[in-house]
């Protein structure tokens, strides 16, 4: 037993140009990927595109960097997935305000919203269990973008703000169950 190889990854705690880093790949990789991939959403009807295909590109686009980190803890991991969801929302917020015309007061929502689903899934992947904090965040957008899209539903406020609601107290929930000092390999 004496011939097994270890490897010693040190422990690296991201500087605060580090994490600007993963706050800009949030506006400039992960965004422009789900724009990219959204292009095949006209082979589908709009509302299958928006409420079903979406959640899942925007999900995996918002954490496609953290699958390339090495050395972090579980709390770096859900931080820097906090950071690429909040570029993700701050860029989807300018196409929709500044293109699309739609209220600013409307979008900020959403920027909470894609900033704690991308923390749900980063708590994954520093888990080593990624698909069903994956499927959480997906199933979260999923819910969000149909109430969104069928807005004559009764209630449809409380109910899209009951989806913030929730996915912002499993972010904080696991931002806290994740350890400041357990380095993900």
């Amino acid at each position: 037993m004496g011939n097994e190889r270890q490897c010693v990854i040190p422990l690296h705690k991201p500087t605060n140009k580090e994490l600007s880093f993963f706050f800009i790949s949030g506006i400039l990789v992960s965004f422009p990927f789900a724009l990219f991939f959204s292009q095949s959403y006209p082979l589908f009807p709009y509302a299958l595109s928006i409420v079903v295909i979406a959640p899942f590109v925007e999900e995996l686009a918002k954490v496609f960097p953290l699958f390339y980190r090495h050395g972090e803890t579980e709390r770096s991991y859900v931080t820097i997935g906090i950071l690429i969801g909040l570029g993700f929302g701050i860029s989807e917020l300018g196409l929709y305000v500044f293109f699309l015309g739609a209220p600013l007061i409307a979008r900020i929502p959403g920027v909470i919203f894609h900033a704690s689903s991308a923390s749900i899934t980063a708590y994954g992947i520093a888990k080593k269990n990624p698909l069903p904090y994956y499927l959480i965040s997906v199933s979260l957008h999923l819910t969000n973008n149909f109430i969104a899209l069928e807005a004559a539903l009764p209630f449809g406020f409380l109910a899209d703000l009951l989806v913030l609601i929730v996915a912002y107290l499993l972010a904080w929930h696991f931002y806290h169950q994740s350890s400041k000092e357990k380095i993900v390999a």
